[in-house]
């Protein structure tokens, strides 16, 4: 839009006349609908910039008065277009604009002062929100796959909640204010309403949108929601209405009209539903981040039991496409990661069908998904701290807590040991890729990896050591204390013997260090005497002792607590005076049964 159009618009808005400002807005938006970037040079910048904020004013006058049906909905899409451009809020982001907005937009909580042109619709619901991008996008789902809706006044409401989200998304300014005008009340009103056919998606979108913006941005707001307004049980009754269930008493869902039919086997959901659903969950992370670090009662309990419901019934439902079910299964073990670790027994509580995945006689297919979910991610190997961790996490905790998880875990990650000829970072098998991951370059990948591999061994040093070799173990051990062997304490069962015949017939050649069978090297003080060995023990300690001194290493050594301490200059001294001294015999694979 060049500067002589824009004041041109301009011009006409200042006549306050509403035909000529409807037609001056309408050839505006139709101009600047698709513009989503404004870099411009700083010279243009700064008299546009100027021309924007002042039509902006012009604008949110006119929103003040009586108007007519169209001259009201092309003011809120030049509202919603203006707030794009972040250097150009001014005119939107104090409370008398953000309170207009929220008027139109049906969420103000005074709805005694909602304009006689636009419909007073008692409890409305949470807010939406995001960039232009996405508006546009929402907006073509819609018009592809949505009815026109019967409530004119529903597109005044998506315009308004679109330009409050673009206010949010920008500035921080625009966030105080809409958290002292409480539109988190609202919205939460509306989206009570997740039963009700008036409101079409795009209401339900923004509205859940800009939620998740004041959530993401507004830690009061967040708690908020969580604690006053019940948002746990606020969203996940609309999350069970958005995907169609019916839940009953033993916390086993089903979507209605397809009752006893395996999920798995259930058609895919819509791509409203997804988008929806996933808005929701989005929410729900916000405001249960912190939950698993401290106790629920039993009220509280519930309520999350029944979200871990709905979100396993997510977690074994197609969206349409396979990029979208990823990014909607995604979200969902993202948010039952923050569940309190005793509500996940209810990934368990299904009974066994016909087709089910049973172990132990509980059904598996939701510890199964989560499996495969976390194996698909590791193999694509992108940014495995954001995408692998999550999942990996909690099969970690679920493993913990649930012996039949854990065992079945055990089963597919850890079967028995029959491979004694190649490393345990070698190879294409499940093992072979969570070893690998014990030496990642990143320090929580590496500590993730092998929490989870050591959970599955019981937290059994002797075992843990036996499938992925003292190489691989002894971070997690020094870390631990236990390099000297042992156990944690645990609540684990017992188990029976599953030592094959090929590792029985090894187990006395094996290199802990590698945990493989190695060809016989030979021995390199073979042929020397006692005192050449002794020379050459002594040149090593002094190497040590100089690489030590000029700091380019610290020599570490195994307390008799088994945790790591450095090494002083005396403690390689009194090493040098006893040159001979027999080492630590490495840990005893045998002193642990096999799981």
């Amino acid at each position: 839009m060049m500067n002589m159009d824009l004041s041109a618009v301009i011009e006409e808005m200042e006549t306050g006349d509403q035909d000529s400002a409807l037609t001056a807005l309408q050839s505006y938006n139709k101009q600047m609908n698709q513009c989503f970037t404004f870099n411009r040079d700083e010279q243009k910048d700064r008299e546009e910039g100027k021309l924007q904020k002042h039509l902006g004013e012009l604008v949110l006058g006119f929103l003040d008065r009586e108007l007519q049906p169209s001259c009201l909905l092309a003011c809120l899409e030049t509202v919603r277009i203006l707030s794009r451009d972040k250097n150009c809020l001014d005119p939107f982001t104090n409370q008398f604009a953000m309170s207009t907005l929220a008027r139109y937009a049906s969420i103000a909580v005074d709805s005694a002062t909602t304009p006689a042109h636009s419909q007073s619709v008692d409890g409305q619901e949470e807010d939406a929100g995001g960039d232009e991008e996405e508006t546009g996008q929402c907006s073509k789902v819609l018009k592809e796959s949505s009815p026109a809706s019967e409530n004119p006044d529903q597109e005044v409401i998506v315009e308004a909640l679109k330009s409050i989200c673009n206010i949010l998304l920008h500035n921080e300014t625009g966030q105080m204010v809409a958290a002292d005008l409480q539109l988190i009340k609202g919205v939460a009103e509306r989206l009570k309403q997740c039963h009700d056919p008036t409101w079409n998606y795009e209401v339900r979108f923004f509205d859940l949108r800009l939620t998740f913006l004041l959530t993401a941005l507004r830690v009061d707001v967040r708690a908020q929601l969580a604690q006053e307004l019940h948002g746990v049980s606020l969203l996940g009754n609309h999350l069970e209405a958005t995907l169609g269930l019916c839940c009953s008493g033993t916390l086993e869902t089903a979507r209605a009209g397809f009752e006893g039919i395996p999920t798995e086997e259930l058609p895919p959901l819509s791509r409203q539903q997804t988008e929806l659903a996933m808005e929701i969950l989005k929410i729900l992370f916000n405001i249960t981040f912190d939950i698993n670090r401290r106790k629920v009662d039993e009220e509280e309990a519930a309520v999350y039991r029944h979200l871990g419901a709905i979100l396993r019934h997510c977690l074994m439902s197609h969206a349409d496409g396979e990029e979208r079910t990823e990014e909607f299964h995604s979200h969902t073990v993202n948010l039952l990661g923050n569940l309190p670790l005793p509500c996940l027994d209810v990934l368990l509580m299904p009974k066994v069908q016909q087709g089910s995945i049973e172990y132990m006689g509980v059904n598996m297919d939701a510890v199964n998904m989560l499996l495969k979910f976390m194996e698909k991610r590791l193999d694509r190997g992108h940014k495995l701290k954001e995408t692998l961790l999550p999942s990996l996490n909690l099969l970690t905790e679920s493993a913990r807590i649930h012996r039949e998880t854990r065992k079945f875990l055990r089963s597919k990650v850890l079967p028995p040991l029959r491979d004694v000829k190649n490393r345990p970072e070698v190879g294409s098998t499940l093992r072979n890729k969570m070893v690998r991951l014990m030496t990642h370059i990143d320090t929580d990948v590496k500590d993730c990896a092998a929490e989870f591999l050591f959970v599955l061994c019981k937290e059994s040093v002797s075992r843990f050591i036996k499938y992925t070799g003292y190489g691989n173990a002894a971070g997690l051990l020094a870390a631990r204390g236990l390099l000297r062997g042992g156990k944690d304490p645990g609540i684990y069962s017992e188990d029976e013997d599953s030592e094959t015949e090929e590792y029985r017939e090894a187990k006395a050649q094996i290199n802990p260090i590698t945990g493989v069978v190695e060809e016989e090297q030979p021995n390199p003080m073979e042929g020397m005497t006692e005192e050449q060995k002794e020379y050459e023990a002594m040149k090593l300690v002094h190497m040590f002792d100089k690489l030590s001194r000029n700091r380019l290493i610290q020599p570490m050594q195994l307390g008799m607590d088994g945790t790591m301490t450095e090494m002083t200059t005396e403690d390689l001294h009194k090493l040098a005076s006893k040159p001979l001294l027999q080492s630590e015999d490495p840990p005893n694979l045998d002193s642990e049964d096999e799981n």
